[in-house]
C-alpha cells in the first residue's frame, strides 16, 4: 500500500485522478489505468466535462508554468475488473501534482506505456504460470465462519496482536501463522503440526501425470479439497500470499498460507520454442578461426556417478571428445556492480560450492601460494602453449568462470566484455572451460550474447541463479545455454526454506531442495526482500534486466536472518531495489515498515543487533519507515534516499513521481523524528535537457541536507531506456564539469557530518582490520560512519565497542576504545 500523499507533497494535490483497473485494449489483460472522477465544479488546474456519455479530461497543472496540456478519455466502466496485472507510465499510487505533470507531459508525447506489474502477468506464453509451477508448499488454518476467518487474517498480519486488546503472542512463540494453526484451527489432522499441508501438486501443470497426482494428493484431499487446490493455483499465488477460501463441503473457512513453489526447469528436456528468450543449443557449432568444437569440463551434482549421456545426437565428432575432458573441479568468479550482484554472488558461490561440490580457485591459490594444480595452468596471451615458458609465465584458469554483471553505466557493461576476451581464446584453442555470464548483461544482451560470444556456454539471467546446478550439468553434457524468460522466484537456494518446511522431506521434489549461501562476510550479511522494480525511470535499465517485483515473505526472511544469527552474525542488511514497494504484490498487501517492526520483534536478544537497508524510493516513502528507525531498537538510524536531480523539470523527464519540495518535506520529517540519523543519497548530473540553472538546483538540494554520503553519477544513455533516445543530450565536458562540482560539495558536506561526532563517544561494530594498518581494527557506527581505532581483530571482531571519536575525516572517523568501554 502506498503512504498518503502528504508524505511526499508539501500540499495536497488538485487531481481527481485516481488509480483504478481496466482490461488493456489491445490484449485483454488486465492493467492499472488512472480512472477520471466527474466532478460538478471547476478547480482552477483541473477542467472536467461530459461529451457523448464518456469523460475526457483537460490537465493545466499551473504549478509547473512548462507542463503541457493534454487530454486523456476514459475507460468504460464496464471494462473495469478487481485485479491489477499492468503498470502504465499514467499509473501512481500517489495523488500529487507532480504526477499529474508527469501525466500530462506523457500523454502530451503520445507515450501511453504499459507494463506488467505481477509476477504471473510478466511470463511468456512459453514460459506461462501452470508449466512452471509444479507445486506449492501449503499450511492452512481452518474456522467456523468467514468473521473468523477476517479475525485470524487480521491478527497474523499484525504479528500476532489480538484487535482492540494489549494480548500478543511472544517473539519466543515463532511462526505465528504455526501457532495460530495449532491454536484455533478446526482441522485435527494438521493443527497439531502448525496446519502443515505440505507439498500440493499444481492440477493445471501440464506434466503433471493424472494418474500419479490423484495417488500423491489422495492425502491432501483429506485436509483440502480439490475444489479449493483449483482456486489456490488459479489465483496464480506465489510464496508469503495468505489467501481465505470458503471449504467445499460448507464445513468452514480455509485461511491458506503458501510457504513456497516449487518451479519446474529441467533443461535436459528443454527444446527452444519460437519466440521465447530461453534457448537450448544441444549440438554446438565449430568455432571460426580455429575449427575447434567449444569443450565444456563435465559438471555433475555432488554425489552423483558420472554422466553416461552427453544429450547429443547424431554427433560422434563431440561425443568421442567430451569425456577425454576432465570433471570441473574449480571454479572462479568475478562480480562487478551493486549489493544486489554481490548478494547474488554469495548464491552463486553456494549453488556452486553446495550442490556441485566445486572448489573457489581463489582459495586454491591461497592455499597454495601459486603452485596450482598443473591441469588449470593456462596462459591467455598465448594459447600455444608449447611457445610458452610457463616457469616464467604462469597463471591459473578455472574450470568454471562465471562473471556477474552490471550494466548500471556503459563502462560496467565494456569491462564485462574485456574480461571475457581471455577466456574466449582458451576456449578457441581448445581448452575445456565453462563460461557464465550471468547478473544484468546476460539480461540485457540474452541470446545476442551468444552471438557475439559464441564460445559462451550460459547467459544467466538473475532470476535463475536457484536453477543455476541444473543448468551447468545441462552444459557439461555440451549445450549451451541462454536463460532470461520472466521467472517467478522460489525460496530454492535462498538458504531460508528449510526453515520455513519444517525440515518436511515426505514430498521433497529433488533431493537438494535448500543450497547454502556462501557468505562473504562472518559479522554482516546480505538479505534480499525484495526483487525487480515497477518504476520504469526514464534513465534505468534495472526494471529490463532485475524484472517486475517480487517480495519474499516475512517469514522466509526471519528464518534467514534466524540462520545468520545462529551462526553469529550481528548485522543484515535488507536488499531491494526499490525496498519501499515490499510486499505490494503479495496477498494481502504488506509493507516495508511491517518487515521491519516484524524483523525487530522477532529476532530474539543479543543475537542480530543491526538492521539496515537499501534503497528507498522518495515516491513510496511513508512516515511509518520514519517512525521505524527511529524507534526501533534494532534498526539502525540510516536513511538511504536517492534524490537524483534538484530540478523539477529534470524530475518530470526521469520520472520520478516527486519534486524538490516534497524530498525535502521528507528530510524535514526525519530530522525532526531521528535528529542523529545519517542521510545518504545518489544524484545523477547531465541528465538530457539538464540546464545549468537546473544543475543549480541539484546543488542547492544538496546544501539543503548535507548528506552524510552521496553517490555521484554522470548520465550514462543505456539500452531500452527513454532517454537514450532524446536528441538532447548534455555534452561530455559538461557532465564532467558538473560531477566534479557535485563530488567536491559532497566532500565538503561529509566532513561536516563527520565533524559532528568530535569527542563522542559511540557505538561501534567491528569488521575487519584495517587493510591499511594491522594494528587498528575497522567498524561503522549505527549511523554507518567507518571508524578506524587500534585494537586485535581477532579479539574484538563482531563486538559492539564504545569508541572515542578523536578525528574527523571526510569519510570516517578516528578514535580509541573508550575508557571501561570493555
Amino acid at each position: 500500500p502506498s503512504p498518503s500523499a502528504t508524505n511526499i507533497t508539501s500540499t495536497p494535490s488538485p487531481s481527481p485522478i485516481m488509480p483504478t483497473e481496466a482490461i488493456h485494449p489491445s490484449t485483454g489483460s488486465t492493467m492499472r489505468k488512472m480512472k477520471p472522477m466527474p466532478f460538478s465544479f471547476i478547480v482552477p488546474s483541473l477542467l472536467v466535462f461530459l461529451v457523448v456519455g464518456c469523460v475526457h479530461i483537460t490537465v493545466e497543472v499551473d504549478a509547473w508554468s512548462s507542463a503541457p496540456t493534454a487530454s486523456l478519455a476514459a475507460p468504460s466502466t464496464s471494462a473495469l475488473t478487481s485485479t491489477s496485472s499492468l503498470h502504465s507510465t499514467l499509473q501512481t499510487d500517489e495523488v500529487t501534482t507532480v504526477a499529474d505533470a508527469d501525466i500530462a507531459r506523457d500523454v502530451s508525447k503520445g507515450k501511453n506505456k504499459w507494463f506488467p506489474i505481477k509476477p504471473a502477468d510478466a511470463l511468456s506464453p512459453s514460459n506461462d504460470y501452470d508449466s512452471l509451477v509444479k507445486s506449492a508448499y501449503l499450511r492452512h488454518v481452518l474456522v467456523a465462519s468467514k468473521e473468523m476467518a477476517d479475525l485470524i487474517m487480521d491478527v497474523y498480519l499484525k504479528g500476532g496482536s489480538f484487535p482492540g486488546k494489549e494480548e500478543t503472542y511472544e517473539q519466543t512463540d515463532g511462526d505465528i501463522f504455526t501457532r495460530l494453526a495449532r491454536d484455533v484451527s478446526l482441522c485435527t489432522d494438521s493443527r497439531d503440526d502448525g496446519g502443515k499441508i505440505g507439498w500440493v501438486d499444481n492440477p493445471n501443470n501440464r506434466a503433471n501425470d493424472s494418474d500419479k497426482l490423484d495417488k500423491t494428493t489422495g492425502v491432501v484431499y483429506e485436509l483440502i479439497s480439490p475444489e479449493v487446490i483449483q482456486m489456490l493455483f488459479q489465483a496464480r499465488v506465489k510464496g508469503g500470499d495468505v489467501m481465505k477460501f470458503p471449504a467445499s463441503d460448507d464445513s468452514g473457512w480455509h485461511i491458506i498460507r503458501v510457504d513456497d513453489l516449487h518451479i519446474q526447469v529441467q533443461p535436459s528436456s528443454m527444446v527452444s520454442t519460437p519466440g521465447s528468450k530461453n534457448i537450448i543449443n544441444k549440438k554446438r557449432k565449430k568455432l571460426k578461426g580455429s575449427g575447434n568444437i567449444p569443450l565444456s569440463p563435465v559438471i555433475r551434482k555432488a554425489g552423483v556417478g558420472i554422466i553416461n549421456s552427453n544429450g547429443i545426437e547424431n554427433d560422434d565428432e563431440q561425443s568421442k571428445t567430451i569425456y577425454s575432458v576432465p570433471n570441473a573441479r574449480h571454479y572462479k568468479i568475478l562480480t562487478t556492480g551493486c549489493q544486489m550482484n554481490v548478494a547474488d554472488s554469495e548464491r552463486i558461490m553456494g549453488v556452486l560450492e553446495g550442490e556441485l561440490g566445486l572448489k573457489s580457485l581463489d582459495s586454491l591459490n591461497d592455499d597454495q601460494k601459486g603452485g596450482a594444480d598443473p591441469s588449470l595452468v593456462a596462459t591467455p596471451k598465448s594459447t600455444n602453449a608449447k611457445s610458452t615458458n610457463k616457469a616464467k609465465n604462469k597463471s591459473t584458469t578455472p574450470d568454471i568462470l562465471l562473471l556477474n554483471t552490471c550494466t548500471i553505466r556503459d563502462h560496467a557493461e565494456q569491462k564485462v566484455y574485456d574480461a571475457l576476451g581471455p577466456y574466449t581464446a582458451l576456449k578457441r584453442a581448445g581448452k575445456p572451460l565453462a563460461i557464465v555470464v550471468a547478473g544484468c548483461v546476460a539480461q540485457q544482451e540474452g541470446e545476442a550474447l551468444l552471438r557475439r560470444f559464441p564460445e559462451v556456454d550460459l547467459v544467466l539471467g538473475p532470476q535463475y541463479i536457484p536453477w543455476l546446478g541444473e543448468l551447468l550439468v545441462e552444459v557439461g553434457r555440451g549445450s549451451q545455454l541462454c536463460m532470461t524468460e520472466s521467472m517467478i522466484w522460489s525460496e530454492k537456494g535462498s538458504g531460508a526454506g528449510a526453515g520455513i518446511m519444517n525440515g518436511d522431506s515426505s514430498r521433497d521434489k529433488d533431493g537438494d531442495w535448500m543450497v547454502p549461501i556462501k557468505r562473504g562476510h562472518s559479522t554482516r550479511a546480505w538479505v534480499n526482500v525484495i526483487y525487480g522494480c515497477n518504476e520504469h525511470c526514464t534513465y534505468c535499465v534495472v526494471p529490463g534486466v532485475r524484472g517486475v517485483e517480487q517480495s519474499r515473505s516475512m517469514d522466509a526472511i526471519l528464518q534467514e536472518c534466524l540462520q545468520l544469527a545462529d551462526s553469529g552474525f550481528k548485522e543484515v542488511t535488507l536488499l531491494g531495489q526499490n525496498i519501499d514497494a515490499y510486499g505490494r504484490d503479495m496477498t494481502p498487501k504488506r509493507t516495508f515498515a511491517d518487515l521491519l517492526n516484524f524483523l525487530n520483534d522477532n529476532l530474539p536478544t543479543d543475537t542480530i543487533s543491526r538492521i539496515r537497508y537499501v534503497t528507498s524510493h522518495p515516491r513510496y516513502f511513508s512516515d511509518r519507515v520514519i517512525d521505524a528507525v527511529a524507534n526501533l531498537d534494532k534498526v539502525c538510524e540510516c536513511f538511504h534516499m536517492p534524490f537524483q536531480a534538484g530540478d523539477d523539470q529534470v524530475l518530470r523527464d526521469m520520472r520520478r513521481g516527486y519534486s524538490y519540495d516534497s524530498y525535502m518535506n521528507i528530510i524535514r520529517k526525519i530530522r525532526a523524528k531521528a535528529p542523529d540519523a545519517s542521510i545518504c543519497g545518489d544524484v545523477i548530473v547531465g541528465f538530457p535537457g539538464e540546464s545549468e540553472d537546473a544543475f543549480q538546483r541539484t546543488l542547492d538540494l544538496m546544501e539543503e541536507v548535507k548528506f552524510d554520503n552521496l553517490n555521484t553519477f554522470a548520465y550514462s544513455p543505456r539500452p531500452n531506456t527513454e532517454a537514450a533516445d532524446w536528441d538532447n543530450q548534455i555534452p561530455p565536458d559538461v557532465q564532467s564539469d558538473r560531477l566534479q562540482r557535485v563530488q567536491a560539495l559532497a566532500a565538503k558536506h561529509a566532513l561536516g557530518r563527520s565533524q559532528r561526532y568530535l569527542g563522542k563517544v559511540v557505538e561501534v561494530l567491528v569488521e575487519d582490520r584495517n587493510p591499511k594498518n594491522g594494528d587498528e581494527v575497522m567498524g561503522r557506527t549505527r549511523q554507518g560512519r567507518q571508524v578506524f581505532f587500534p585494537g586485535n581483530v581477532d579479539e574484538l571482531k563482531g563486538e559492539l565497542v564504545m569508541v572515542d571519536i578523536s578525528e574527523a575525516r571526510t569519510w570516517s572517523l578516528v578514535g580509541r576504545i573508550a575508557d571501561n568501554a570493555l
